[in-house]
Formats: C-alpha cells, sequence, structure tokens
C-alpha cells in the first residue's frame, strides 16, 4: 500500500490516507500513526483526486527521529575531507543520532533557510516507519538537511550535531509499505535545480533495516510512528561534491527513491531566530 497523510482546501486537520494511482481514499483511522499501530484498516467512502488535497509528511509529528549512518562510502569520504579513517566501532555496531521531531516537514513545503549558516546541504536518505509491534512498516524518502558550519562547531565539543540539523527535516511524498517496497534495493537520486548531483541505491547500506531497528530497540521500545532514517547514501549531499556550492534561497532540490517517489522542497527565504530576546 502507498500510504500518505494529506490536508483538504482550507482545514488544517491532517487526515490519513490511502493512494491508489490519482486517487487518495480516506482511512477509517483518527491519523496515520494510528492507523500503523492497528487502528481501522478499512477506507472510508471519502476520496478525492491527487490536485484536490496537500499532501503532508506522511508522519507530521512523530514520536522520534533516529537517523543513522549506514552507507560506508559517506562515512568514508566525509571524514576523509577532515583527514580522518572511518571509526572502527562503525563496523561494529550501527550509530544514530536523534534530530527534532518537531521540525519535519512534508513535500512541495518550502524550507526557510535557517539563521547564522552559509553552507547549507541536504542529504539523500530513506526512513523506516515504525508500525505495530515495533516492526517496520514501511518506507518513505528523507531529506536530513544539515547546515555545516554549525554542525562542525557543535560536533567539535563532543556533542551535536543539534543546532547543525534540528531546524529542519523532510520527508515524503507517501509511506510505502513493507509488502510493497522491502527497502532492500531502490535507485537513489538528488538533483538541485534540475541538476543531477547524487546517484546511489539502498544496496549500498552496510547495515540491514533489522539491524538499524534491533540497534534501536536495544534497552529501550519502539512506538508506532517512530522514524529510523538511513543516513546519507555516497555522494548524497554537496560535502561529498568537489565542488561545494552550498544551497541558497530559491533552490529546488528533489530527491527520488525508485520505489517511493519524489521529495520536493524549496529553500525558503533566511529565517530569524526564534526565542531571542
Amino acid at each position: 500500500m502507498r500510504l500518505c497523510t494529506f490536508r483538504r482546501g482550507a482545514d488544517p486537520r491532517p487526515v490519513p490516507g490511502l493512494l491508489d494511482g490519482d486517487e487518495i481514499r480516506r482511512l477509517a483511522a483518527p491519523s496515520l500513526l494510528d492507523f500503523l499501530a492497528g487502528g481501522l484498516v478499512a477506507p472510508a467512502a471519502e476520496s478525492y483526486r491527487r490536485g484536490e488535497v496537500t499532501l503532508l509528511a506522511p508522519i507530521p509529528e512523530p514520536p522520534s527521529i533516529r537517523d543513522f549512518f549506514a552507507f560506508e562510502q559517506h562515512v568514508a569520504t566525509t571524514r576523509a575531507r577532515r583527514g580522518q579513517p572511518v571509526p572502527p566501532f562503525w563496523y561494529e555496531a550501527p550509530v544514530f543520532y536523534f534530530t527534532n521531531p518537531a521540525a519535519v516537514c512534508g513535500p512541495d513545503v518550502p524550507v526557510p533557510y535557517p539563521a547564522g549558516t552559509s553552507m547549507l546541504d541536504f542529504e539523500l536518505e530513506v526512513a523506516a516507519v515504525i508500525g505495530a509491534d515495533q516492526r517496520i512498516a514501511g518506507f518513505t524518502v528523507l531529506n536530513d538537511w544539515s547546515a555545516r558550519d554549525l554542525q562542525r562547531a557543535e560536533t567539535s565539543v563532543g556533542l551535536g550535531p543539534a543546532k547543525g540539523k534540528d531546524f529542519a527535516t523532510s520527508m515524503g511524498p507517501v509511506l510505502v509499505t513493507v509488502d510493497e517496497f522491502d527497502g532492500r534495493s531502490g535507485a537513489m537520486t538528488a538533483t538541485v535545480n534540475g541538476a543531477e548531483l547524487s546517484y546511489g541505491d539502498l544496496t549500498a547500506m552496510h547495515y540491514s533495516w533489522e539491524a538499524l531497528r534491533r540497534r534501536a530497540v536495544e534497552n529501550t521500545r519502539l512506538r508506532p510512528g517512530d522514524v529510523l532514517g538511513s543516513g546519507t547514501v555516497g555522494t548524497g549531499c554537496i560535502l561529498e561534491q568537489e565542488t561545494q556550492n552550498w544551497l541558497r534561497p530559491g533552490d529546488v532540490v528533489e530527491l527520488t527513491v525508485s520505489g517511493i517517489g519524489t521529495l520536493r522542497n524549496t529553500v525558503g527565504p533566511p529565517r530569524t531566530p526564534e526565542g531571542v530576546l
């Protein structure tokens, strides 16, 4: 199934749906998170054409987002740029960081250019979403936006990336369930203003999705709607490019994963830091 969350007209309430071609049928559940937890499975009578609704992130406010580091090429390339090898522990267990579930953006939503950076980057990833019984229910495209200069400064003290990441994470356009897409393979491409910058494949993941899930659940529990990011595919960000032309307001970033779809966002105008007196 290809699941989604949408909004219709001026009604701000998110609605769970089942995408079938150009038709979206409303699901008889309060939210897609409730549906994944084992809510009602029958579509309601209401249906809409794709052009009549606005797609949101499949899970607009996940309980948590763990983003892993599962592609060796990305790890090796980015660390080599700093004159460092891949840490030995990377080969022993998948590692992750937590990012901000309150800053999730859906497809076609402008992502405000974060204050305090001049090195805004995209990251081409896939995300698994947890369903019932702490198992993976399906997959979506993920863009782990990064302010590289903020990230570098924060991690130099042994914490972070914090403000280098938590201004935005994009997900969408749909959540494809595991019976239709198992996450083991799929071409991954990224374009900026129509020019291809990245190409990779899910087959290059060093760790399986099950290994990521097992690591995430150690000493804790996973809840329906929790998100597990794959980490960036090799070549899947500007940091890995020879010419590092960082993103600017107005740039259009499109991330495409074969079997899921295309996640498109435009970089918005610079934002003013909030919470500053």
